[in-house]
């Protein structure tokens, strides 16, 4: 049988369909697993960048969130303009460029900021605003440190995006107070680990206590310690009237509404002890917040430069070892997954991605991928899903060593994919290393792999490898 392959095989290049699902697709992987914006991070960062630094002893009270020192601010901005410059280097005419380099000018300004900003969040009708009024007309400053209280939009609206912009604001603040009125709900629950997870310093306030029985009051507190396992105070920024009445000796009963006295002391002298020992940590924490979020969005226009770049080089390596794969059919999985992997292509991805490999490192990093696509049962799944799609078409399934064609397309298609998610989380830097956390590598494959599992996606794949192993079958 003569297999006539054509020609874009060699020199890269899918169907339009493709080329543009690829690009989505990949765009939507990067959005999953880069830096770009807060909202990454608080839905998948998780605890991406959660310090571990402990703070001296003597501060016997800490906000919700680590503490950072000068030091640390420093660095993060100094890793931040290693990020642009490489950007810089990689993409001079980049849109985004010099609005990066303008925020990244900013920052070393911050480390000595002076004033602190306050943040005053939760949901509707917690007793924001009325909080910020008793605070303001209070002297309840010990020092003459100006600071200024921020109101946020109420959380928690079910209007799309509008949590995030909010979630957003308030990390630009240098402590949050969070007010809830009663026990937490899981949004609010939610709400707080995602600005935790940025490190973000705040304290929980339980606003309102006056409006509960004191035995639910106590409860409703020492679940809220427990929950949170943080700062926690109780408040009652506008207490409820309460009747007042007086017997007179005569007999005469006077009756009327009194307005107790706005009870926040323990607020107060939480945030007085913050202002005398930790205001200038805040305040490094918060620069320290900006640098790595702003290294985020630079990371992020970075790996699409380079995404775009890498992009037809796995499309290029994927087709060819289809061709290999197709002309020289061998049925063992082990093999079809070592052919499956190509050790230049490897070494094509590092470069972009500034991960240097020799020939010989390359292909430790072929068969090291191949094995654990084996161990994972990959290349048995994958087989056995292209072999159920080209079995709804017997005129084509026909065809010698085409499921081998195409499964290793597929499963080079996979571990290019891999591996350009693995770089993308790498620290930025030049001639970073070639050493594999295999553990990380292995999670990275799975992940990519279940991605493209899906039937839409894989019956369009199938039918661009017909077309390109045996194209006169198809037409």
């Amino acid at each position: 049988m003569v297999v006539k392959l054509q020609r874009p095989i060699l020199v890269g290049g899918l169907g339009i369909s493709f080329s543009l699902w690829m690009v989505q697709s990949w765009h939507h992987s990067i959005m999953q697993v880069g830096e770009l914006s807060l909202l990454s991070l608080l839905a998948v960062g998780g605890g991406l960048w959660l310090w571990k630094r402990k703070f001296p002893q003597e501060i016997a009270e800490q906000p919700s969130g680590m503490i950072t020192h000068r030091e640390t601010a420093v660095s993060a901005i100094a890793k931040t303009e290693t990020v642009i410059n490489q950007l810089a280097q990689e993409a001079e005419n980049h849109p985004a460029l010099e609005t990066l380099k303008t925020k990244l000018a900013e920052l070393p300004l911050e480390l000595d900021r002076q004033d602190l900003r306050l943040a005053v969040t939760g949901g509707k009708s917690v007793g924001k605003s009325t909080l910020i009024q008793v605070l303001q007309s209070s002297n309840w400053q010990e020092t003459q440190q100006k600071v200024t209280l921020q109101e946020t939009a109420p959380l928690l609206q079910e209007i799309e995006h509008s949590d995030a912009a909010i979630l957003t604001e308030v990390t630009k603040s240098d402590l949050a107070l969070f007010l809830t009125n009663g026990d937490l709900t899981d949004s609010e629950f939610q709400a707080l680990q995602q600005l935790k997870a940025v490190n973000q310093p705040q304290v929980l306030v339980f606003n309102k206590q006056d409006q509960y029985l004191p035995d639910e009051r106590a409860s409703i507190l020492h679940s809220l310690k427990q929950r949170i396992q943080d700062n926690v105070v109780a408040v009652a920024a506008s207490p409820v009237t309460v009747k007042v009445r007086k017997h007179q000796a005569d007999g005469i009963v006077q009756e009327w509404m009194e307005q107790p006295a706005p009870d926040i002391q323990q607020l107060t002298q939480q945030l007085n002890e913050m202002l005398v020992q930790q205001s200038q940590q805040l305040v490094w924490t918060t620069t320290t917040r900006q640098a790595l979020l702003l290294k985020a969005e630079a990371k992020n226009c970075l790996n699409g430069v380079r995404c775009d770049r890498a992009t037809p080089i796995i499309e290029q390596y994927q087709w060819i070892a289809a061709a290999a794969a197709f002309a020289n059919p061998v049925p063992a999985l082990d093999i079809l997954a070592t052919a499956a992997i190509n050790a230049q292509m490897v070494m094509d991805l590092g470069n972009i991605y500034q991960q240097k490999f020799s020939l010989e490192q390359a292909q430790t990093v072929a068969g090291t991928m191949g094995s654990l696509m084996l161990k994972l049962g990959l290349v048995e799944l994958s087989t056995k899903a292209i072999s159920t799609v080209l079995k709804s078409n017997a005129i084509t399934f026909v065809a010698g060593g085409l499921v081998q064609g195409v499964s290793a397309a597929y499963l080079t298609r996979v571990a290019g994919l891999s591996l350009v998610t693995y770089f993308e989380q790498q620290e930025i830097a030049l001639d970073s290393g070639n050493s594999l956390n295999l553990d990380t590598l292995r999670q990275t494959l799975q992940n990519v792999f279940q991605q493209n599992q899906q039937l839409a996606f894989l019956q369009g794949f199938v039918k661009q490898g017909m077309k390109r192993l045996v194209p006169e079958v198809v037409g």
